[in-house]
């Protein structure tokens, strides 16, 4: 069982405290009304099934492929530039929700780390006074309290659940039967069919002029003018959907892998590649920690500041540590990825 946050924050506070900053940070979420058609578009309601013919509920067909994983022109963690193959699987095609999750733990009675003893969590408070931003451990925080205790879910149902670890998503998963995605197949997805292009709809970050994703706009981490609707955290499908049919696949939130993480790739072809292993996982920002991979970005990462909402981009997380601007989805393998020759290992 993963220790409560409150403890991790005692072991390398500096250490964490930067690695977050270069996580982007997480804004107070709005409490903005859900979009009425979230339902509709993340497709919550379609049939049951495990074919292409009849999807699983909320899930796309991610057909199976080879594709450049990585960059060579962004941050060195996203080096080399390597050909990987994935073999086709189902993947939800929004964020898990808070209307989701509450599902979850009103079947199972879950109690998430951050509710455990009443521990709480990690929020970016952004001051009314227009001073920097900056992260604080929230006693209470946690799911239901997104900015601690007084805070709530009304008008955000259909926004991505926050302040989720690793088991707790992992937990979430095994109810739905369902598993979190490697960081191979999170990034396959992410490209939406495109090659080599910087984000998931293309080249440009605003094509003719048009938002495609909840990010942060102004001078991070003093003002945000939230001239894209939302100033922390946005209803699921607000954005428009990647080649492949999934919505938020940048910005909104950072989602959990169940890769483990080091700050590069390996330079080796890879199939199905299942990542490193714990021993091998290594953020020099987090010493002694083992870290999992998160990728997308969040509603904070801004152009002049920190451009991680590409599908190459990719981050180290503490897998115990939930955080305001952290969710997940889940994937579903009709056939599980068998581990390859060469795994994707530091070389």
């Amino acid at each position: 069982m993963a220790r409560p946050p409150s403890r991790r924050l005692g072991l390398a506070p500096l250490a964490w405290a930067a690695a977050m900053v270069m996580v982007c940070g997480a804004a107070r979420a709005d409490a903005g009304q859900p979009s009425p058609t979230a339902n509709q578009r993340c497709g919550v309601t379609a049939a049951e099934g495990a074919s292409k013919d009849a999807p699983p509920p909320g899930m796309v067909w991610i057909p199976g492929g080879r594709f450049a994983m990585g960059s060579n022109s962004a941050y060195p963690e996203e080096a080399p530039v390597h050909e990987v193959s994935v073999h086709g699987f189902w993947m939800s095609r929004c964020d898990v929700t808070n209307r989701q999750f509450g599902e979850f733990v009103a079947a199972t009675g879950y109690h998430t780390v951050a509710e455990r003893d009443g521990a709480g969590s990690v929020v970016f408070i952004q001051p009314r006074d227009g001073s920097a931003g900056a992260w604080r451990f929230v006693a209470g925080a946690n799911w239901r309290q997104p900015e601690g205790p007084g805070s709530n879910l009304q008008g955000r149902e259909e926004h991505p659940v926050v302040h989720i670890t690793y088991e707790d998503a992992s937990a979430y998963a095994d109810w739905k039967g369902e598993q979190l995605p490697t960081e191979a197949q999170w990034e396959h997805a992410a490209r939406g069919g495109l090659q080599g292009k910087a984000y998931a709809w293309g080249d440009a970050l605003t094509p003719k002029g048009k938002v495609m994703a909840n990010t942060w706009q102004g001078d991070f981490p003093f003002q945000n003018t939230a001239g894209d609707g939302y100033s922390g955290t946005s209803p699921v499908a607000s954005f428009p959907a990647n080649g492949f049919g999934l919505f938020d696949m940048a910005g909104n939130v950072w989602q959990w892998t169940k890769t483990w993480y080091t700050p590069h790739h390996s330079s080796a072809r890879q199939n199905d590649p299942i990542g490193p292993t714990p021993a091998e996982s290594l953020d020099p920002r987090q010493p002694g920690v083992q870290v999992r991979v998160i990728k997308g970005g969040s509603h904070l990462c801004a152009p002049t500041y920190c451009r991680r909402y590409r599908p190459s981009a990719r981050q180290a997380q503490d897998p115990g540590l939930g955080t305001s601007h952290l969710g997940f989805r889940t994937v579903l393998n009709p056939v599980m990825p068998a581990q390859a020759a060469v795994n994707h290992r530091p070389g």
